[in-house]
């Protein structure tokens, strides 16, 4: 979209009425928008969208771009974004999409190219950072406190949260991984943030599944429904070390399911301060060390506003397409690094080897290969 600046209210379509597709149609309510049409081809799923939110719903993106949409939010099944996010921006339709880029590196390049050639733009959905504590964190860093930012540990550990074993989340051919590409690619965008993105040079990484074929699996509550023998052939654990062209580095740990306590916490360490922010709870705490008096450690605990991190991150979204230019953060080009160092770790699982990505960036997609 470009050049109108106006107030007018943008008009949107949300392509994908599952759960999270109702999550963004709820709060559009709030924002400066008007819900005007959804797309699925369940039609199960297209009249309890219409029947919830009166608008019109539709089999096909084509009749959602005839009722004159000005933007689209993308939330389908990972193997489906590539479909919908290049048909609306080849239709100069400016679309923010779901986590991850993709269901495969080779789909995320294809999208990310779509994008650069589009009279249109693409906002990926890390909404983690509007968190109100991530943006103090940033505000923090840019002003030194920290001095230089060298390592991140990023824990993003479930007990038990598989989401729906026989869902399309359990099956790779749609999603295209398990928990590194649920859970995993919210926790590496977040702490490569938190780096300002630097250039990722070397990335090691295992995966395993221990949990989701197990007749005997054990839990207390599940996101989507358990169905009896169901396949599940992805991951639902990942370890993962990565390394950065300016010495940088990200410890990672993610898992679906594990028989320790869970945990949700991302561990910033800097030469002159530090930082821990719990994802769960939004809490952050600043770490530092002083001579002042006498030699002393402090943990300053920082207190926020409660805030909708999917809302305010559909309020920039939509102020970027009424002033017709891309936004500056969520950038597709930031998702692909992600996308890549997800491969990557994929890679390394397989090979048991370091995988170097500096040499890779510029050249063709290496076959990715999966047990």
């Amino acid at each position: 979209m470009t050049g109108d600046t106006s107030q007018r209210t943008i008009r949107v379509g949300i392509v994908g009425l599952g759960g999270i597709g109702h999550h963004h149609a709820e709060r559009i309510a709030d924002a400066p928008a008007q819900l005007v049409g959804g797309v699925d081809i369940s039609p199960d799923a297209r009249s309890r969208f219409a029947s919830a939110y009166g608008v019109p719903t539709f089999e096909t993106f084509d009749a959602l771009y005839d009722e004159g949409i000005d933007a689209a939010i993308v939330t389908t099944p990972n193997k489906f974004h590539e479909e919908y996010a290049v048909q609306a921006l080849e239709s100069g339709i400016d679309v923010l999409l779901e986590k991850p880029l993709a269901n495969t590196l080779e789909s995320a390049e294809r999208i990310a190219e779509a994008s650069r050639d589009a009279d249109a733009f693409c906002m990926v959905g890390f909404n983690n950072r509007f968190s109100p504590a991530v943006e103090v964190f940033k505000s923090y860093q840019r002003e030194g406190r920290f001095g230089e930012l060298t390592h991140v540990e990023a824990n993003w550990v479930r007990r038990r949260g598989i989401p729906g074993r026989g869902s399309w989340f359990t099956s790779e051919e749609v999603s295209g991984g398990g928990a590194l590409l649920d859970i995993g690619v919210h926790a590496i965008d977040l702490a490569l943030h938190f780096l300002d993105f630097p250039e990722v040079v070397e990335v090691t990484g295992d995966t395993r599944s221990e949990f989701g074929d197990r007749d005997d699996y054990t839990y207390l509550e599940m996101y989507g429904e358990d169905v009896e023998d169901a396949d599940f052939d992805v991951d639902d654990h990942a370890s993962a070390y990565i390394r950065t062209a300016d010495g940088k580095s990200v410890s990672l740990e993610v898992a679906w399911a594990t028989n320790r306590p869970p945990t949700n916490d991302f561990v910033v360490q800097g030469t002159d301060g530090g930082a821990t922010f719990d994802r769960e709870s939004g809490d952050l705490t600043v770490h530092q060390v002083s001579d002042t008096g006498a030699p002393h450690f402090t943990d300053t605990e920082v207190e926020t506003r409660t805030n909708d991190t999917h809302k305010r991150e559909q309020r920039a979204f939509f102020e970027a397409v009424r002033a017709g230019e891309a936004p500056d953060r969520n950038t597709v080009e930031e998702a692909l690094t992600v996308q890549r160092v997800i491969d990557a770790i994929y890679r390394s699982a397989e090979t048991g080897r370091a995988v170097e990505l500096a040499d890779e960036t510029d050249a063709a997609t290496p076959e990715r290969v999966r047990q």
